[in-house]
């Protein structure tokens, strides 16, 4: 990633405060609009999406715009995280119906909104430590990736092969915070640590192992989320301490 181009390759915007949950517009009319969320230990937090400002009592933990412009805010108030099949494709035997989520127990469990009453276990943490985050492929629902609490790495699983992970991401130096598929590509990744590193990785040769990512980004702190533009592929955002940057890339 360089500065050096004709085009500016990195935009910086800082927030009033820490910059926790951001995600990008998926409206092609509305190039480069973002929502940022504070993270204050105090009941006044907020987000901010262009000239709209309004206040939640705990930090939201993730941010999402419906085509109509419309923003979902999901607040911490349990040990879960939930992420539901890209509603792109149908190819995994449910859509929008199948859903997974990660919790404090260490599990990736799988669910069908139409019996909710069960849900499959594809994967379990060998030290049972809380899983935090996870994340489908955009392109191929076949491929999640999810990490652990204070985990240095990035665990990629195949729903098809339940309890084995298909690859293992490594490199970050610190806890992983974030993590986010390319929109256009089912073989790119990018994630994010307390080492200051976003890294983008390249993993068509699973399953032989990844060892090294094909491009880093060093920031000026410690980096607690990253989001990829869907609508435009081109540029990923993070964020660290009160700043949000989006880069080219």
């Amino acid at each position: 990633m360089s500065l050096h181009g004709k085009r500016k390759e990195i935009y910086k915007y800082e927030a009033p405060w820490t910059v926790y949950a951001m995600n990008w517009s998926v409206r092609p009319d509305k190039r480069f609009r973002l929502a940022l969320g504070s993270f204050v230990e105090e009941y006044n937090n907020k987000v901010n999406s262009c000239a709209t400002l309004f206040c939640v009592p705990v930090p939201a933990v993730n941010l999402a715009y419906e085509e109509t412009l419309r923003l979902f805010v999901c607040a911490q108030n349990n040990n879960e995280t939930m992420s539901f099949l890209p509603s792109r494709t149908l190819r995994a035997g449910g859509g929008r119906d199948m859903f997974a989520s990660v919790g404090a127990d260490g599990s990736v469990r799988m669910f069908d909104l139409r019996h909710l009453e069960h849900s499959t276990i594809i994967y379990e943490d060998p030290q049972h430590h809380p899983l935090l985050r996870l994340c489908w492929n955009k392109q191929d629902p076949n491929y999640l990736a999810t990490m652990a609490m204070d985990g240095m790495e990035v665990v990629i699983l195949d729903v098809r092969v339940p309890c084995t992970p298909v690859a293992r991401l490594n490199n970050h130096r610190a806890c992983v915070n974030g993590i986010a598929w390319a929109p256009h590509s089912s073989c790119h990744i990018c994630t994010a640590a307390d080492d200051h590193q976003a890294l983008i990785w390249d993993i068509q040769q699973m399953p032989r192992a990844i060892e090294d990512p094909i491009l880093a980004y060093t920031a000026e702190g410690e980096i607690n989320n990253v989001q990829w533009a869907s609508t435009q592929p081109d540029w990923i955002a993070i964020c660290y301490n009160n700043c949000l940057e989006i880069l080219r890339v």
